[in-house]
């Protein structure tokens, strides 16, 4: 399933898209909310491996605004509750993530992206 715990870790991996390929941008994404258990430990653990600026763009595409645009030295309460909602909460279930440079679209069905490239794509 898309999430943007995942999203924050896609490439494209178009042969010769070595450049501007992450992140990848949703388009025409249809999300759905659902409740995930929270933890604090998990968070802070998988925080310093987050690309700060892909993930708030990401939210916002996806009509999350509950981030701050700069990545907030100092890890409370709210940040946690706001990551753990943009992180695991929102679901992708159908749209596609295109990329930046080359333009190769990744359609998302039932919640599942197509990451499979053809033939000709692979370098």
């Amino acid at each position: 399933m898309v999430r943007l715990i995942t999203h924050n870790l896609l490439a494209c991996h178009v042969k010769g898209c070595t450049q501007n390929n992450f992140p990848l941008v949703f388009k025409d994404a249809q999300i759905e909310l659902r409740d995930a258990e929270f933890n604090d430990d998990f968070l802070r653990g998988f925080l310093p491996r987050l690309d700060w600026n892909a993930l708030v763009q990401a939210a916002k595409e996806l009509g999350d605004t509950s981030l701050p645009a700069e990545q907030p030295e100092m890890v409370d309460d709210e940040l946690l509750k706001a990551l753990h909602h943009v992180l695991l909460e929102i679901h992708v279930e159908e749209g596609a993530m295109t990329c930046q440079n080359c333009g190769h679209v990744y359609p998302i069905k039932s919640g599942i992206p197509n990451m499979l490239l053809a033939e000709h794509e692979i370098g």
